[in-house]
């Protein structure tokens, strides 16, 4: 019989999803959008709720499954993960804690993949055209990050920009422009400011790793690793005080027309470029300290835009 490390294992899913950062993002830029339609547009409730729980799921599948299962699969190829001290980084630990094997791991990610294809195909046979690009975005997203020969994560500043805030930004949209079929300016803000926000802690997430980033084989150099190199120590939280002061300008944008939104908004900017810099980027529960703090403000961050879109 195989041994039980190499099947697909309900334990090894639970802990690929990674359902908090899952939640504190994805969840969070789906909600920051829905909100608004459920309070201030007279659509009903229940086509609402049904956008969003396919949205739900289909995050889900690209974000947590995908996404995680072809950056575990890489990361344990270079080798970065084997010397990750992170607590919150490092993967999601199924290969390495032997809940999963590789086979097991590479099945799955084959068997997500072709499942989402078909449902892509699904929806396009049904003229849900919308459904199809965001699936194709999601599925975008979590190869290009990841796999050759796009690899992205592994170059400073691309992997961010071109697959994890593209996937982001549509998914923060997604529900407005089902179902009004365009996309009000409020809901462009608020999918601006999750997107950016998720990046900014993405680059704290990465801190830690810095060390092991330099040892794999490709060399897994992010924005983090390449600060680090060019500007020395410390500049190793610059990439996510630059995301952080991105979300400054959106802040004073978005207050032009919507006060209480901006001013939420800038007050947690503020604290979080405090927090960063006090932050001690060799104390590794210092930085899952902080990560987790950057991504309970996401959650709050995206509400608090849902809630005030006027």
């Amino acid at each position: 019989m195989i041994p039980s490390q190499q099947a697909i294992s309900m334990k090894g899913i639970a802990m690929l999803l990674r359902i908090i950062a899952v939640v504190f993002s994805s969840v969070a830029a789906i909600l920051s959008t829905v909100l608004p339609l459920i309070f201030h547009y007279s659509v009903s409730n229940m086509t609402i709720i049904s956008v969003a729980f396919i949205l739900l799921m289909g995050t889900l599948l690209t974000h947590g499954l995908l996404t995680h299962t072809f950056n575990d699969l890489t990361d344990y190829h270079s080798g970065t993960d084997e010397h990750s001290p992170g607590v919150l980084s490092g993967g999601s630990r199924v290969l390495q804690t032997k809940t999963m094997s590789v086979q097991s791991l590479t099945k799955l990610g084959i068997t997500v993949s072709i499942f989402l294809l078909l449902m892509t195909g699904l929806f396009i046979f049904l003229d849900y055209s919308k459904f199809a690009i965001l699936t194709l975005v999601g599925i975008w997203g979590a190869v290009s990050y990841s796999l050759k020969p796009f690899q992205l994560a592994y170059y400073p500043f691309i992997g961010e920009w071109f697959s994890l805030f593209p996937t982001m930004l549509l998914l923060g949209v997604a529900a407005p422009w089902i179902l009004l079929d365009h996309i009000p300016l409020w809901a462009w803000q608020n999918a601006l400011v999750n997107a950016i926000w998720c990046m900014a802690w993405v680059m704290v997430h990465h801190i830690p790793d810095r060390h092991a980033d330099r040892k794999a084989q490709p060399v897994k150099r992010t924005s983090v690793v390449c600060s680090e190199d060019i500007f020395g120590s410390q500049a190793a939280k610059a990439p996510a005080i630059l995301y952080f002061m991105f979300i400054g300008i959106l802040a004073v944008w978005i207050a032009f027309t919507r006060p209480l939104a901006g001013i939420g908004v800038g007050i947690l900017f503020i604290y979080s470029v405090y927090l960063t810099i006090k932050m001690n980027i060799d104390d590794v529960d210092d930085i899952t300290k902080t990560e987790k703090l950057f991504l309970f403000f996401a959650f709050i961050i995206a509400i608090w835009l849902g809630i005030f879109v006027s």
